[in-house]
């Protein structure tokens, strides 16, 4: 018997794998990646998890088809900020699903648990996640299983129900009940891991929809710096300290250039290479005035190798009528 589960890399993922593995099943962590994870570095994590557990994991990358089939047009519309959780789930399920019908796998695992997210995890919203996703019937909730109606995999005796948990709601008491009773260490402590989810990060992307056409290699650039729209429309992003400057170095997107001082210590920014003059000076302007420079002085900056003079501004107040964050 072998069963596919959604693995986020959290807690209560692991805790519904660990349920379903003792009972003598075979499981397959999948985690799927579309993009907007808030984590970085994650993956030995993920891989430490499924050895501490004894599973295998498995990474599938779907960031193209969720830009295509749910982001900007998700039936159920958007939470609070711009994620469309409910959409998003059944496209993960429908994933697995594939996954399981390839591996031979009989049925699906995921941690959710009822009523811990209000809106993305009530009773309704865990129904139409199965319907939308066509896995009624195929998805088990381990942590909550005892709160819903029984699963094939329940029904046919492959896993024994009363092995499974009974939470509802945000409290992690039993949770971390689990925890010690497994022994398990350096577990991700709970918090919300899209970025989808996030205030500031929608603001963002509201902004660049209005501009541009919204592609995967766009969604590295979204994580990082100060975001601003320039007058004439060309978007800047400015590092805001040595570790974004690192991933902002390391991202390829054909529509920005990659810019950094020259003589000076100063921040790595990206420019779009549609930006007019006006907006190329600003821009320089701009990334001046987060160095120690002075207004009276002219300083270079390299647009992909082309050296460009310019002034930073007086003081950063005349910089925030173009900061979208």
């Amino acid at each position: 018997m072998k069963a596919i589960a959604l693995f986020s890399g959290g807690l209560d993922s692991v805790l519904a794998m660990k349920l379903i593995v003792d009972q003598g099943i075979e499981v397959i962590a999948l985690n799927i990646n579309m993009g907007f994870s808030s984590k970085n570095e994650k993956l030995e994590h993920m891989q430490n998890m499924c050895e501490q557990i004894g599973v295998e994991l498995k990474l599938i990358d779907i960031q193209d088809e969720f830009l295509q089939s749910v982001l900007f047009n998700p039936k159920h519309g958007y939470g609070k900020h711009f994620n469309p959780c409910i959409d998003c789930h059944a496209k993960m399920f429908e994933v697995a699903k594939r996954v399981m019908e390839a591996e031979g796998a009989s049925f699906l695992i995921s941690g959710e648990v009822m009523g811990q997210r209000p809106m993305s995890q009530n009773k309704d919203a865990l129904q139409k996640v199965l319907n939308e996703s066509d896995c009624d019937g195929l998805l088990l909730r381990p942590l909550s299983a005892k709160m819903l109606k029984p699963t094939i995999a329940e029904e046919n005796g492959w896993v024994d129900r009363e092995k499974l948990e009974a939470i509802v709601g945000r409290s992690r008491d039993r949770q971390l009940e689990m925890v010690k009773e497994i022994g398990l260490k350096d577990f991700e402590s709970p918090g919300g891991g899209c970025l989808l989810t996030d205030a500031n990060f929608a603001k963002k992307m509201v902004d660049f929809i209005k501009h541009d056409k919204f592609e995967v290699k766009d969604i590295p650039l979204m994580k990082y710096g100060r975001h601003f729209r320039l007058k004439d429309g060309a978007k800047l992003v400015v590092g805001r300290d040595k570790e974004e400057n690192g991933y902002l170095q390391d991202i390829q997107n054909d529509k920005y250039y990659h810019i950094k001082t020259v003589g000076l210590p100063g921040p790595h920014a990206m420019l779009s290479k549609n930006a007019t003059d006006g907006d190329v000076e600003l821009a320089t302007k701009i990334i001046l005035t987060y160095c120690k420079t002075s207004s009276q002085n002219s300083y270079t900056l390299s647009f992909d190798g082309k050296e460009i003079q310019g002034c930073p501004f007086n003081s950063k107040n005349e910089i925030k009528v173009f900061s979208i964050l």
